[in-house]
């Protein structure tokens, strides 16, 4: 069994677009916008034997609003130039009740199946608290990537931190305390 870190896409990896406190994917390739710090985050994690998983909602497909190819191009770039273990979408909007959108955790038990994590030695990191609540529902550390958006937020987190670099330092300060 291995350790995991699991990773929100918008407001973790990319820059997520925030219209009246709300935040939304890009809406194209050409506005992907990786956050600093992250390709320098994911290194140090994978070196220290993290597998990482992206655990993304994307409802705006199921809404019409956003194409499956918008989506997918996101995702292969994202593959190519970090090569994540795994990026797993849930497509669905909250009507559709399936347990792979966040709050539920069926996206990370899923990779937990598939790949063989220990899901109580791993890290959920997100920024909203759909992402914080589907991480504590599996069992892993959670983080809160406050981004201040102008909504619910997490009832509860293990972690606080300002972005995806500053949640890896302290996953390597807990590391370092076994």
């Amino acid at each position: 069994m291995r350790p995991a870190v699991f990773l929100d896409r918008d407001g973790v990896i990319n820059r997520a677009f925030v219209r009246n406190g709300t935040p939304y994917p890009p809406d194209s390739l050409a506005a992907l916008e990786i956050l600093p710090g992250v390709p320098e985050a994911l290194n140090v994690l994978r070196s220290r034997g993290y597998l990482l998983v992206v655990v993304t909602n994307q409802p705006d497909v199921a809404r019409g609003t956003l194409s499956r190819g918008v989506v997918d191009g996101i995702h292969a770039r994202l593959q190519g130039e970090f090569h994540f273990d795994a990026i797993l979408t849930c497509f669905h909007d909250d009507t559709d009740d399936c347990d792979c959108r966040k709050p539920q955790p069926g996206l990370l038990l899923r990779a937990a199946h598939d790949f063989g994590i220990d899901l109580g030695s791993s890290f959920m990191v997100g920024d909203r608290w759909r992402d914080v609540e589907a991480g504590r529902r599996a069992g892993c550390r959670t983080f809160f990537i406050d981004c201040s958006y102008d909504e619910r937020l997490p009832s509860s987190f293990d972690f606080r931190a300002g972005s995806l670099m500053e949640a890896s330092e302290i996953i390597l300060a807990q590391l370092d305390l076994r």
